[in-house]
């Protein structure tokens, strides 16, 4: 199976060299063919530039500046069936190219696959917070999709989804601008097939809004958005800022 790599990126000259770096290394170990696609999403800086520097690395330009936006220019371009949405921020741990093929490849039904972020850059007990929310955050997703079937769980910047099925219901609501995106697909996805979200498909990322937005408040920020978004369709939170690497 070939798999597609799509990365929004607005002002990340900081870090998507290191981002566009672990792909490369594990394309490179794992041995399957891979698209690499960079949406520059109305950068001011040298985003466009640096990305467009690594070789079989496609940059294509989103000019109406939006994560959902980004994430659909990028489905567009892409035409592998297996599209991963990583952030411009996200680091690749080894094997996971290889964990993707092999769950998609097992499993012929599964049209989504995700997992946790592991925040490199905060302390070891931010992190351990942050695994204490994702066993919580386990336990709400086996309620909604073995118990209550009203939907599942994607970690967004995490996530792979089966390209002919996405585009079967719909693909991306480019209404949605930040918040929410995420269930959104994992809300629609879950009623033609199986969406999973597993400990065992880890990323690295940076943990840089948690740094700024203080995580009590993003934690709750993120589950009202994820409930709200699960039983009415559209996300509780309408506004996001950017919070780029220095």
């Amino acid at each position: 199976m070939k798999i597609a790599f799509v990365i929004p990126a607005h002002n990340e000259e900081a870090l998507i060299g290191r981002c566009l770096e672990s792909i490369q290394r594990e394309i490179g170990r794992s041995g399957y063919a891979a698209e690499v696609i960079v949406v520059n999403n109305l950068s001011t800086d040298r985003t466009r530039e640096i990305a467009s520097s690594y070789p079989d690395v496609q940059v294509v330009d989103e000019p109406v500046k939006g994560l959902v936006r980004a994430r659909h220019a990028g489905l567009m371009a892409s035409s592998a069936e297996l599209v991963a949405n990583i952030d411009a921020d996200t680091i690749l741990p080894e094997g996971w190219i290889t964990t993707v093929i092999d769950s998609f490849e097992a499993e012929r039904d599964l049209v989504a696959l995700s997992g946790p972020f592991i925040y490199y850059d905060l302390s070891l007990l931010r992190r351990i917070f942050v695994r204490i929310f994702y066993y919580f955050g386990y336990l709400t997703y086996i309620v909604n999709r073995h118990i209550l079937r009203v939907g599942s769980m994607i970690q967004g910047g995490n996530f792979v989804i089966r390209r002919s099925v996405w585009c079967g219901v719909g693909g991306y609501d480019r209404t949605i601008s930040f918040y929410g995106e995420d269930t959104d697909v994992a809300r629609r996805l879950t009623r033609v097939g199986t969406v999973r979200w597993t400990f065992a498909l880890p990323m690295y990322a940076s943990g840089r809004r948690l740094k700024v937005e203080g995580m009590l408040t993003m934690g709750l920020r993120y589950a009202v958005n994820y409930f709200w978004m699960t039983f009415t369709g559209r996300p509780f939170t309408l506004e996001y800022k950017d919070i780029r690497q220095e």
